[in-house]
């Protein structure tokens, strides 16, 4: 998973982030390059079956947590769920950004169905995977520093609900348009997400209310990976309806074309076409 820019910080009684005080002082993880730590350890245990599966901590900004094992990041594509790889079969054209890479498990792929692949993530553990498992053209940064780049993609996947990277209601057509910076004619966007929104879920409500009071999108989420002593910094990801995916588009370039298997699936994989370059 590609881990966007802080949105938030925990305090100590000083009212500062716990890591800019004195580091002999500190009560919790350190800041760091978790979801790289994660997905190296887990590459190395990948070698050993003895090895205990390797788990990341997600940890949300009100004071939920839950675990989950990384198997998925890094596993052959038959042992994928139906719907990634379904969507794998999506991409289109030549030139393919793989947006938050991770491991780089859809990149491998697509290099072997013949696909220029390029595999960006603001992780560089992850990165060091990719390398690892074959994926030469590495970007390590976000969207928007890639776009000043000239490069030009058919496709852009975002896989695994990255549609989540878009963050926020302000900060998605700035992502947006940074993809259409890099389209060429015809371009796509494959995306997943994860439909927070129409939750009825009684550990998402609260979430969601707090969030329409703050006039933010109800599947917005404040979220932080924690492997060991190290976390990411707190970043936002966004898990919209596909509604919301539609007005979010509108005038970024972009246009909401498909979303299977239907618009009102919690999970579900987005089409976008390029309406304008």
């Amino acid at each position: 998973m590609n881990t966007p820019a802080v949105t938030a910080a925990t305090g100590g009684e000083s009212g500062q982030p716990l890591d800019a005080q004195d580091p002999g002082d500190r009560q919790g993880p350190r800041t760091g390059d978790a979801i790289g730590d994660l997905l190296l350890a887990a590459h190395q245990a990948a070698a050993d079956p003895d090895t205990d599966p390797v788990l990341q901590i997600i940890e949300r900004d009100d004071g939920f947590v839950k675990s989950a094992p990384l198997t998925s990041w890094l596993a052959p594509i038959d042992q994928w769920p139906a719907e990634d790889r379904q969507a794998l079969d999506l991409v289109k054209g030549h030139r393919v950004l793989d947006i938050g890479a991770g491991g780089g498990r859809a990149a491998r792929v697509l290099m072997e169905r013949g696909h220029d692949v390029t595999a960006l993530d603001v992780s560089a553990g992850a990165l060091e995977v990719c390398r690892r498992q074959g994926v030469q053209s590495l970007v390590h940064g976000t969207v928007d520093e890639h776009a000043g780049s000239g490069a030009r993609y058919d496709s852009f996947l975002l896989l695994g609900a990255n549609l989540g990277l878009l963050e926020s209601r302000s900060r998605a057509p700035r992502f947006l348009r940074a993809l259409a910076a890099m389209a060429a004619p015809g371009a796509v966007v494959i995306g997943q997400g994860h439909n927070m929104t129409d939750s009825q879920d009684p550990q998402q409500l609260p979430c969601n209310r707090r969030n329409l009071r703050a006039g933010r999108i109800a599947g917005q989420r404040t979220l932080r990976i924690r492997y060991r002593d190290v976390t990411t910094p707190w970043f936002d990801y966004l898990c919209l309806a596909p509604r919301e995916l539609a007005e979010l588009a509108a005038g970024t370039g972009w246009q909401l074309t498909d979303t299977a298997p239907d618009d009102t699936a919690t999970d579900y994989t987005a089409t976008l076409t390029l309406a304008f370059n």
